[in-house]
């Protein structure tokens, strides 16, 4: 199956310059080498070598890499611009699904599987040469790409029993440039990258061969530039877990 896939300053050129979905070059069939989560915050002292690690993996063409601002450092005196109490509790399902005490920043979790401390350059980069190719990586083929009104996800087949999985759809932000002016990083100005603008779920997963189409100007509803699909495993609690195949797309341009 093919894989669309751009890099972020590929995405970032095409979507200021308003290109139409079919100007978008599809990738040859593959499958990301895999997906990095990172839980930052911009009143976080320790978040921003994370945050050029994020930035470094987001310029990739084979990871798809995510950035969840979340709020609880708010009170430091900076108010993170692109926090949510939705990314906050994102985090806080994996803290339970890694039966962690608490949450902290940053936290960056590698295909739903690993979780370490996102500045740790030669820790995530270990965790995905480690899961890259074999069973704790990618192992579904999902595709993304627009038809007419419709952003059409397709996935392909698990190789095993798949007990609970759903489809989520995750809208952000390609690049965002803060100036910082209060609290820990204050006069700091830094491009955010992959700047997660709210989730969703579009459907369970039960392992077989899908499609499911959805409103194309959804990502434009979010605000956002672009969005990413994980195939995600749920534990018996229903909380987060393996991610088993990922894709990712721009803004249409409408």
């Amino acid at each position: 199956m093919t894989f669309l896939r751009l890099s972020t300053a590929a995405l970032i050129l095409a979507i200021a310059s308003g290109a139409a979905a079919g100007d978008f070059v599809k990738s040859s069939a593959s499958r990301p080498r895999a997906v990095v989560e990172l839980f930052t915050s911009q009143g976080c002292g320790f978040c921003p070598p994370a945050d050029a690690l994020l930035a470094d993996l987001a310029r990739s063409d084979d990871v798809i890499a995510l950035a969840y601002h979340v709020d609880y450092w708010d009170y430091l005196g900076w108010r993170d611009t692109m926090a949510s109490p939705e990314n906050t509790a994102r985090q806080q399902e994996y803290s339970r699904a890694f039966g962690t005490r608490s949450v902290f920043t940053p936290q960056a979790v590698v295909n739903g599987r690993e979780q370490m401390n996102g500045a740790k350059r030669g820790k995530v980069e270990a965790a995905m040469r480690r899961m890259a190719g074999g069973p704790d990586g990618m192992i579904v083929d999902v595709t993304v790409s627009y038809e007419g009104e419709a952003m059409v996800v397709e996935t392909g087949a698990a190789d095993r029993p798949v007990r609970n999985a759903q489809i989520l759809v995750v809208y952000f932000e390609p690049a965002t440039q803060v100036r910082i002016e209060r609290g820990k990083n204050a006069g700091r100005a830094w491009t955010y990258l992959n700047a997660v603008s709210g989730f969703h779920s579009a459907g369970m997963w039960h392992g077989e061969k899908t499609r499911i189409e959805l409103p194309k100007n959804a990502i434009a509803r979010k605000g956002a530039g672009g969005c990413a699909v994980l195939v995600q495993e749920m534990d018996a609690d229903n909380l987060p877990g393996a991610i088993l195949g990922a894709a990712i797309l721009p803004n249409s341009g409408s």
